[in-house]
């Protein structure tokens, strides 16, 4: 599998994403799914896939700290496109355990208390969703940060085992807005309120203009840390 990702890397160089999503689509049937924050980016493979096939399997994952916006984002992009989000949360007893041994904010102690964090909140419950696919679509921008200048088309996640898709990898900012506008894609409304980047509640924040995408995501760790674990590379 790891060979074929390569392969169609260079297959689907100059390709545009809606062609490499129909692909996966259908080449992938039943055994590929669409990993959604809720973000713009995740948005707009949403509406791609929707319009190549109805039943698209996508999942998000709940961690229980997200902001009010983006769980009305989860009802309403399921009542605009007629579909059903598949939501995954974290194991209770897990959370209860990590919550009472280490306290209600312990991502702010220290880099290992975060990384606990999202690995019970995030990557537990995403293990769990890609069980049994042979690939995932995610919505990642090569320009989104220091953590993601190498994203390519499709590459090899070695961590979870199935190919990773990025069919927006090499779009700029502009080119994000001006899709999400002419199609009219429901986004989060904290995207105008200076969120370009949006996780859980208590590890994100607006930026000011002309900083990076994702200087407001766990802002208290240097930019070469900032990422959950979904996407390390």
């Amino acid at each position: 599998m790891k060979e074929l990702a390569e392969e169609l890397n260079k297959r689907f160089k100059k390709s545009a994403p809606e062609e490499i999503i129909a692909w996966f689509l259908n080449e992938f049937d039943g055994k590929v799914a669409i990993s959604s924050s809720m973000g713009v980016e995740d948005q707009i493979i949403t509406h791609m896939a929707v319009n190549v096939k109805k039943d698209v399997d996508i999942f998000t994952l709940d961690t229980g700290r997200l902001f009010p916006e983006t769980y009305d984002l989860i009802q309403q992009t399921n009542d605009h496109y007629g579909i059903r989000i598949h939501v995954y949360f974290p194991d209770n007893r897990e959370v209860e355990d990590m919550v009472n041994t280490h306290g209600i904010n312990l991502f702010y102690k220290s880099e290992a208390n975060r990384k606990l964090c999202c690995d019970v909140r995030k990557l537990r419950p995403l293990a769990r969703a890609l069980k049994g696919l042979d690939a995932w679509i995610c919505g990642l921008r090569t320009e989104q940060s220091v953590t993601r200048i190498l994203t390519q088309h499709v590459e090899w996640d070695e961590k979870n085992g199935l190919i990773k898709v990025n069919p927006l990898s090499e779009w700029l900012e502009e080119e994000v807005w001006d899709y999400v506008h002419k199609h009219k894609v429901p986004y989060n409304p904290l995207h105008d309120k200076g969120f370009p980047s949006i996780g859980c509640q208590p590890c994100t924040r607006a930026v000011k203009p002309g900083e990076d995408v994702r200087s407001g995501r766990w802002w208290w760790e240097t930019p070469e840390k900032k990422e959950c674990g979904l996407h390390q590379r």
